[in-house]
Order: C-alpha cells, then structure tokens, then sequence
C-alpha cells in the first residue's frame, strides 16, 4: 500500500473517531502515532511524541494562553466584564434594539481580555439575556445575537485561534493578533448593522430600553475603565513594540489581577476558581497541539500535501478559486466538526499549497478563522448555541438557529469583504513597529 493511501486511510479513520464522539485529541493522536509507526517506524514515533512534548511545554510563545486565559477568568470572577455590558447599555440601550446591540458591544470588550468564544458567550449571555427578557426582546434575537457575539472571541486579539494557527504554522502571533483588529471591528460593525435592519424591518423584535441620564453614562464607563485601560495597554503595546505578545500577557493579567484587589472584588476563592479554570483549558490546549504535530508528521509522510499541492496546479485553477474552495470546505466542515479540530486537521493539508502559491499566511490566518467563528453557530454542532442553550433552556435549539441566520449571512459578508480587500486585514500588522 501506498504512502499516500495509507494517508487516506487515517484520514477516514480520524473522521470515523470524531463520528464517535472520541475526542479531539485523542483522535488525533492515535490516528498519528499509529500512522507514523506504520510509515516510520515505533522507535521513531516514541521518539517524536517525546521531543513534541517536550518542545512545545517548553515554548515561550505558549505562555500567552494560560495568561490571557486567566486575564479572562480574572475579570469574570470580579464582575469586571458586568461592568462592560453595564458600560454599553448605558449609552446605547435607549435605542431600538439597543439591549442587543450593548450585547454585542460587551462581547467584543469581553473578547479581548478572554481569547474565547465560548467563555464570551457564556459570560455576557447570563448578563445580558435576563435584560432582554425583561424588556420583551424576541428570544430568536436575544440569543442569536449571544450566540453570534460571542464568536468575536476568537477574531478579535487575543486569540487562542491565532496561537494555536501560530504554533502550527510558524507564523509571528504578535501580527496575526494584530490582524484580527479591523476584521473583528468590521465584523462587529456588521453585527450592529444586522441588529438595526432586524428591529427596522420588525421593531417588536428589538423594543427601546430605557434612557440613562449623562452622569449614569459616565459612571458606567468609569466602572468599565480598568477593562478599557488593559485591552488598549496590551494591543496597543504589541502594535508599537513596547510588549511581546508574552510580556502583553503578563501585564494584562498582572493589571487585571491588581485592579481586583484594589477594587476589593477579587477574594482567594475566587481567584482559586479562575487559575483552576485556566489549568484545565490551557493542558486542552497543549494536549490539542502535541496531538496536531503527531498528525501533521503522519501527513507529511504520506505526502498528501503534497499531492494535494501538485493535483491544484495541474488543474490551472486561478489561486484565488483555490483559495475560495479552501474556505468552502471550512465552511461545510464547521457544520460538523469543532473548530479547533478543523484547523489542526487542515493546516497539514492547506498550509503547504497556501504557500506553495503565494497566498499571504497572515491574511490566510484571518480568514481561516473566520471561517472557524462561522462554524460556531452553523447547525447542527455550533458549539456557540448549545453555550447560549445551557443560559436559555426555555428557548428551542430550533429557534436559536434561526435566530442566528442573519448574523451568520453578516459574517460571509464580511468574508467576502475580506478576501476581496487583503488590506483589512494586513495594514496593522505591516505598519506594526518590531
């Protein structure tokens, strides 16, 4: 049996694993380690998974996950990210749909402390859809706009996706964090868009909230001050070269820790709970990657890339249509599969023909990750509206869905913006200073 053969053949396998609901990891390593002792040898796959292991536990690149993870904790244990929802409701809840649009405002700010969707949906969702319900929101609007908001958590910096598309393919974290800031902006944006046509073509989706008096205003963003200070310390820090991404890191979970104490909200429980948190998302995260390079090394032996490679450019498809069916089996795979477990999977696969043709690895990150937030709320897995579901479990899974469907029509929209317009996302990091 062929190389490339005994390649397809884990590659069935894999599929077959996450059809049985094994998980991620796990799939991944077994299919890679069994794959690299059939094509290499036992000796030399225990020999690989031991330096993996070891390198990437000893990388200093991987320390930002555990810190930006534990700056998020942090700030949901003090009640921090209430207050950026508080914040938002303040100036913009009076107006028609204003509720949803604050909801979507607070899981931005709450996207860049945390890097998680999941931890944004769910944190902003127990705060936000009780005020919705209250004020007789349509509950397809209410948790759509929860489940689409708090995609922006892996876009906007910092974000796991982007360490973990790093790590994976050799790319600088420091620009493609950097990449993620207008795109996630302009994807903001057209989420507040989408919520201004919905309650304009229904306006009982979406009722006014109350008005707030200008000294409630600037209270409310006072108390969302310390939040604002440290996402604008740590981005700003990497865009003009003061920080690294690890030392961006390390002060904002430093700053976010110390605004606790001062503010007298942090207590040893609490901060017990968010580095107990932190551990157990950050090992998921490291078992994620070891089980991504035993895979990667079993494709790279099988030499499926670069068939894959050589199969496009024999076909003469422009490298824009190759780019356009790459994102397309995203988008079909993030109706099935986590999106994490989409991205270790491919990038074996795509990065080398990414390369191959020239494609822009920075801008190719950005639209790989969009595409990831895509299948975060593309049924019948989206992970982001099973979260919203365990806040809201008087809502139908069927509801939520179609609650979502506008704003995953925004997020294409925003797709096609980007690959259209490469600028959106390259001129920070081309301007970044090193």
């Amino acid at each position: 049996m062929s190389n490339e053969m005994i390649g397809l053949v884990g590659l069935l396998a894999l599929f077959v694993l996450l059809g049985l609901r094994i998980p991620v990891a796990f799939a991944m390593f077994a299919v890679g380690f069994i794959g690299n002792m059939i094509l290499n040898s036992p000796t030399a796959a225990m020999s690989q998974l031991a330096s993996d292991a070891f390198s990437l536990s000893a990388s200093i690149d991987l320390v930002v996950v555990p810190l930006f993870i534990l700056m998020g904790n942090v700030a949901t244990e003090t009640g921090m990210s209430r207050k950026l929802y508080d914040a938002a409701y303040a100036w913009i809840g009076a107006i028609r749909g204003g509720l949803a649009s604050a909801t979507v405002v607070a899981c931005g700010g709450f996207a860049a402390l945390s890097g998680s969707s999941v931890a944004s949906a769910l944190t902003i969702g127990r705060v936000s859809l009780s005020e919705m319900e209250r004020f007789k929101y349509d509950n397809r609007l209410s948790t759509g706009v929860v489940a689409a908001g708090g995609t922006l958590g892996i876009l906007i910096p910092p974000s796991t996706g982007f360490v973990i598309y790093a790590l994976l393919t050799q790319q600088s974290i420091g620009r493609l964090f950097l990449a993620g800031v207008l795109p996630g902006l302009l994807l903001l944006s057209m989420f507040l868009l989408t919520i201004t046509l919905i309650t304009w073509w229904k306006p009982e989706m979406g009722p006014k909230g109350p008005k707030t008096a200008f000294s409630e205003k600037m209270r409310s963003t006072g108390g969302a001050a310390p939040i604002l200070l440290v996402i604008v310390l740590t981005i700003g820090g990497i865009y003009t070269g003061i920080f690294s991404p690890v030392e961006a890191s390390a002060v904002g979970a430093g700053l976010i820790i110390l605004f606790g104490i001062v503010m007298r909200q942090l207590t040893f429980e609490k901060f017990w709970r968010a580095s107990k948190d932190s551990v157990v998302t950050t090992a998921t995260v490291m078992l994620i990657l070891i089980s991504a390079y035993m895979i990667k090394t079993f494709l790279a032996l099988s030499h499926i890339p670069q068939a894959l490679g050589g199969f496009l450019q024999a076909t003469d498809i422009s490298t824009l249509g190759v780019l356009c069916i790459m994102l397309a089996i995203y988008l079909i795979l993030g109706c099935f599969l986590e999106g994490f477990a989409m991205m270790v999977l491919s990038m074996p696969i795509f990065f080398p023909v990414v390369m191959q043709l020239g494609i822009d690895p920075i801008w190719f990150g950005v639209l790989v990750v969009l595409t990831l937030e895509m299948g975060l709320i593309s049924p019948p897995v989206g992970l982001n509206v099973f979260i919203v579901k365990s806040v809201a479990p008087n809502v139908s899974l069927a509801r939520m869905f179609r609650g979502v469907i506008p704003f995953w029509i925004a997020m294409f929209i925003t797709l096609v913006l980007l690959v259209a317009f490469p600028q959106i996302s390259l001129f920070l990091p081309n301007t970044m200073i090193n």
